[in-house]
């Protein structure tokens, strides 16, 4: 039986991915009456009283920095090792475990560090940690040679990953992430925890393998997705181009705003982010409304006639992608997605390439112009994505069950191992002698 789980996140705002995903398994085990703390890495997020008004559910806030905020020697020190993260997490564990406590570690590298593996090394056989990227294994996060603009095929940590400048920034960068991710690995050694690493795609598996998962503590939920509209989007009707994210080069948007602008087509920006300011120069016409709620997106993409997803690396899961094919949108997504292949064989999707801006503007040209070739794409999004990826309840189905064999697992583990033999009884005046330590 659940006692309660604890989600680990660095931020506690409902914002899209890692974060995102976390939040929404809190709403939905409260809504089966599962206790759920929420161990947020920053500080209190706006609406923090609706979280506690949830039945069941404690929001606990460590007040951390972010890597973007502060100092840079500062950040780049507690990025490798915050021991505020660490008592955070350490004091927590030992205030209020019990040996059917789930944790459940979405993400860590921004604000959280490596140091909260330590606390949770402690609590391993019942530990969860969701790869919404590859930073469990990967420096850079991606499995990807952000350099080349090729998918990385070195072993992680290996002498050949070592030397190479794979980074978004500098081979100094690197050099950072390699140490950072040499403390991770200190902390927790993944090819003998019994945690397990759960994969948002089943094309995750043999890389997390590579970089020294074992096998049998992977496992595979693909990320839920809720439509941002219930009746189809008449795209074949629209002119404008969307896209939505994080306003990072690794994300693709200045190649969508310069291809936008190339094309003549107008562009719908959601998301924020350091880019914002040099968007409006490269496309000046296009509308960046910054982050909007779900509900607010589906007001706005009414007048879309397509979006446009052309991440830069090996995009784990795609949750923009899913979210608006199933709501009737034809998309452009970057050949780099685990998930494009199978969305380009439903005929919802066509296939990208990030690094090709004349390409991408080509193709996004011939969509202006082909009213059935977009109608197309829309009704089979709108009828067969659901083929991709489960809807929230059948998802909290999964991760509940998931959750309780972590749990059935850990119970067997610990019937089964010998116990340790009574210690013999102390002879009058030896009492002292005989107590540990």
């Amino acid at each position: 039986m659940i006692d309660r789980v604890v989600v680990l996140s660095d931020d506690a705002v409902e914002s899209g991915g890692a974060a995102g995903i976390a939040l929404r398994s809190v709403r939905l085990l409260a809504g089966r009456d599962i206790p759920v703390t929420i161990l947020n890495g920053s500080a209190e997020p706006d609406g923090a009283e609706r979280w506690r008004a949830l039945p069941r559910v404690e929001l606990h806030s460590l007040g951390g920095l972010s890597l973007m905020q502060g100092g840079r020697g500062a950040a780049a020190a507690r990025g490798v090792f915050s021991l505020p993260a660490l008592r955070f997490v350490a004091e927590w564990i030992r205030a209020n475990d019990t040996p059917g406590t789930v944790y459940h570690l979405h993400n860590w590298h921004k604000v959280l560090s490596p140091s909260v593996f330590r606390p949770l090394g402690s609590v391993a056989e019942r530990l969860v940690m969701t790869a919404h990227d590859y930073f469990l294994v990967c420096p850079n996060g991606g499995q990807f040679d952000f350099q080349a603009g090729t998918s990385c095929d070195r072993v992680p940590l290996s002498g050949a990953c070592l030397t190479t400048q794979c980074d978004r920034r500098h081979y100094g960068h690197k050099l950072w992430r390699v140490a950072r991710h040499a403390v991770r690995q200190g902390m927790i050694d993944l090819a003998r925890s019994p945690a397990t690493v759960l994969a948002v795609h089943d094309g995750m598996v043999p890389l997390l393998v590579r970089g020294g998962v074992a096998h049998d503590r992977v496992a595979v939920l693909r990320n839920p997705v809720v439509p941002w509209r219930t009746t189809r989007v008449e795209a074949e009707r629209n002119g404008d181009v969307l896209f939505v994210g994080r306003l990072e080069r690794d994300k693709g948007v200045d190649v969508v705003a310069a291809a936008a602008c190339k094309a003549g087509l107008p562009l719908t920006i959601i998301g924020d982010g350091p880019l914002r300011d040099e968007l409006a120069q490269i496309h000046p016409g296009a509308r960046i409304l910054g982050w909007r709620s779900p509900e607010e997106i589906a007001g706005l993409v009414g007048t879309v006639r397509f979006a446009v997803v052309p991440t830069r690396w090996r995009e784990t899961f795609g949750l923009v992608t899913l979210e608006a094919i199933a709501s009737g949108l034809p998309v452009l997504v970057s050949r780099h997605a685990l998930i494009a292949r199978e969305a380009e064989a439903l005929g919802c999707v066509q296939v990208c390439d990030p690094y090709d801006p004349v390409a991408l503007a080509a193709a996004m040209s011939r969509l202006a112009r082909d009213d059935d070739a977009v109608r197309r794409m829309s009704e089979a999004g709108f009828a067969r994505s659901a083929i991709l990826a489960p809807r929230p309840e059948a998802w909290c189905d999964q991760l509940v069950g998931l959750y309780e064999r972590v749990l059935a697992r850990s119970q067997e583990a610990h019937q089964d191992r010998p116990r340790a033999a009574p210690r013999p009884a102390a002879r009058p005046g030896q009492e002292r002698a005989n107590l540990p330590g």
